[in-house]
């Protein structure tokens, strides 16, 4: 199927999806959103895809934030459609067994700041900038990110970022843990290639499963979050990777995994 919006290339096991709306700085609107909800369910679904990179085009935005163009006379009922629906669409990033890796260019503000919270890991470039400026709209964010932020920035700093409506750049995000690293702009990709390829020769099921708990940790008390992993973590054992794994260890070579 031919995509507007979005476009997915697949390279050496790894799902590279840009949301393709530079003119607009890449914002989202219904259009985007549903193709990138499409794009993600053949993502899912590719067992050639192994890892997962979201990233946008262009060099001043990875995505600027929803479309207000689109929003600004929604009614209630079609906001609160559109707040779900995207939602929707940044859990499915989240609840992916596969690992998703944000390479953050530019703007990532509002919808932007929120789909690259809902990646696993985030790397961006050094002319990134961040935020939830929502509340200048006389509105608050909608995808998530009142739920999300506080989560990777703690209360106190997620309640300022959210009231003030201020954009931090990127070192700024590095030192409160919003992002995991930051690198030169014409080095982003090459970096996040390279994150997945590492992550590619370890034990993709383990992988899955340590995702699963991570997030299961998230919702809910330690101890749920204990027997999770303890649950998890036998699962491990079932499987050919863990045997090759040791072995490989204990006879000091490197292993080579199957994904079973």
């Amino acid at each position: 199927m031919e995509f507007k919006n979005v476009k997915m290339e697949l390279k050496e096991g790894t799902a590279l999806i840009t949301i393709d709306r530079p003119k607009f700085l890449n914002a989202l609107n219904r259009e985007t959103l549903k193709e990138l909800d499409q794009i993600l369910e053949e993502v899912k679904a590719n067992e050639e895809a192994k890892a997962v990179i979201i990233t946008g085009a262009g060099e001043k935005a990875f995505v600027a934030g929803a479309d207000i163009s689109e929003m600004k006379d929604m009614k209630p009922l079609e906001a609160k459609e559109f707040g779900e629906f995207g939602q929707k669409v940044f859990r499915k990033i989240e609840l992916m067994k596969k690992p998703v890796i944000a390479a953050v260019n530019g703007y990532a503000l509002g919808g932007g700041c929120e789909l690259a919270m809902a990646c696993d890991i985030r790397i961006a470039s050094h002319n990134a900038k961040f935020g939830q400026p929502e509340v200048g709209l006389g509105i608050i964010p909608g995808f998530g990110g009142t739920q999300r932020l506080p989560r990777i920035v703690g209360i106190s700093k997620a309640k300022e970022l959210i009231y003030t409506g201020d954009m931090i750049d990127a070192e700024e995000a590095l030192r409160i843990g919003l992002v995991s690293k930051v690198v030169e702009q014409n080095k982003l990709l090459e970096e996040t290639y390279k994150i997945a390829k590492k992550i590619m020769t370890k034990g993709m099921i383990a992988i899955s499963l340590a995702k699963e708990a991570i997030n299961a940790s998230i919702d809910t008390v330690i101890d749920t979050g204990m027997s999770y992993e303890a649950k998890a973590f036998a699962v491990c054992f079932a499987t050919e990777d863990q045997k090759e794994g040791m072995a490989a260890f204990l006879e000091k070579r490197a292993p080579k995994f199957v994904g079973k």
